[in-house]
């Protein structure tokens, strides 16, 4: 047997363990999409998930092994952020875990309710129907299941706002003590020519941190669980089309991070060019300098300004259109390989709708997943840039009090020999005979 017949057969196992078996009657246009959704697909998620797996161990184990000793940059905070975002918001934190837990069966509801009004409300001859011990008609039946439908969506709604608005104060309230941390470690700096960049700092930089700390735990578990929640439920209603909806994630998951990380370097170029800004524009406020042609340094930063956040646009919009791109791609496949289950009998038309409904809920979640992994690289780059910056001022200090200690030294040394030479004289000596 050759290695193409080896891998029709294996197809063949796979499909058969999805509960769907070739026959003369397939249409040939379906063998590819079997292919592609049943194996190649899950083999490159499996390849790209444990890559992407072992890549994080050993980065965890690296940087546990060779972390040195690192004193903390800012009174109050802590070297990773994390760290700090937990540190100040922990029992915080767990509330909100519970919160979005109990979203999920709520959100389940929602998905199965839909599929229970189209085949056992509408495609029915059934009826009358028992319900809780009384016959009930077709209309009540369906006013029941909307009922039904409309309190899972109003809790669902309440869910939601609750856990926003709780999050939108934690978020300020680490706001103003991140602020006010920082703004005393600017206080106690005794360099004063850092002074002007403390004005973008406070004013723009420490905002996404603020609000990414309620973020930090809740929205990948939130996200997380809807996604999986979903899947499950695509899943129950027919295997060939819940792997379907992970057709395209390895390719999202392969060409999304390494656009982004490209982001975040002009990121982090925008971020010293908004620097460099603030200090021409407080040196020429305050006259520190002379210089006729102080408009040229500033227009020079506002070009750079601007060529950077053309490139940032230019990637973000490639980035957003492209995962468009690839999410359309799901649909296809449903509306193709669905309808011809729905024809065959395999699976029912309320099934379907519930598929394609539950895909669009589908792909909210996986954009806020890869929006949180943006905004954590974006948060990481800010915070390090805040730490950054002072551990260099405190270098700075250090420096200039080490240059103004040694020649007080010097200086105490030669009062000594020349007070009491005698003695020098025989300390050298002594030194030079030992």
């Amino acid at each position: 047997m050759s290695l193409l017949d080896r891998y029709h057969v294996l197809v063949h196992n796979v499909s058969a363990a999805f509960g769907y078996d070739y026959s003369d009657a397939t249409p040939d246009w379906v063998h590819p999409f079997i292919h592609l959704i049943l194996v190649l697909a899950p083999a490159l998620l499996i390849t790209v998930g444990s890559y992407l797996a072992i890549r994080g161990i050993f980065k965890l184990w690296k940087r546990r092994h060779t972390s040195t000793f690192h004193p903390e940059p800012i009174r109050g905070l802590e070297g990773s952020l994390f760290s700090t975002v937990l540190r100040y918001s922990r029992r915080q934190q767990a509330l909100m875990i519970v919160v979005s837990l109990i979203a999920m069966p709520i959100l389940y509801l929602t998905l199965e309710l839909p599929k229970q009004i189209v085949n056992n409300a509408l495609d029915s001859d059934r009826f009358p129907v028992a319900v809780l011990g009384r016959d009930v008609d077709q209309v009540v039946f369906l006013m029941l299941l909307c009922g039904l439908y409309l309190l899972a969506i109003i809790l669902n709604g309440l869910n939601k706002y609750g856990l926003n608005v709780f999050k939108g104060f934690v978020a300020e309230r680490f706001l103003r003590r991140f602020r006010l941390l920082v703004y005393r470690q600017w206080r106690s700096d005794p360099d004063s020519r850092n002074q002007s960049e403390i004005v973008p700092i406070l004013a723009q930089e420490v905002e996404p941190i603020g609000g990414f700390a309620a973020d930090v735990l809740t929205l990948p578990i939130l996200q997380g669980g809807t996604l999986l929640t979903i899947l499950f439920f695509m899943f129950v209603q027919d295997p060939v089309l819940g792997a379907a909806a992970l057709t395209v994630l390895p390719i999202q998951l392969v060409l999304l991070p390494k656009l982004q990380r490209r982001v975040n370097a002009l990121s982090r170029t925008r971020i010293k060019e908004v620097r460099q800004l603030g200090r021409q524009l407080s040196e020429q406020l305050h006259e520190r300098q002379v210089n006729p042609t102080g408009l040229l340094p500033a227009g020079a930063s506002f070009r750079e300004l601007e060529h950077v956040r053309r490139k940032i646009f230019r990637l973000k919009f490639f980035i957003k259109a492209l995962n468009n791109f690839l999410t359309a791609l799901t649909p296809f496949l449903f509306y193709s390989l669905g309808g011809y289950f729905v024809i065959e009998g395999r699976i029912t038309l309320g099934a379907l709708v519930a598929v394609l409904a539950a895909h669009k809920d589908f792909s909210a979640p996986l954009k806020e997943l890869f929006n949180y992994y943006q905004t954590l690289e974006d948060t990481r780059i800010r915070y390090h840039e805040i730490t950054t910056f002072f551990n260099k001022s405190i270098q700075q200090s250090a420096i200039v009090q080490a240059d103004n200690t040694m020649p007080q030294e010097v200086s105490q040394f030669e009062q000594a020999q020349l007070r009491y030479p005698a003695s020098s004289l025989k300390r050298q000596g002594a030194i030079a005979t030992s």
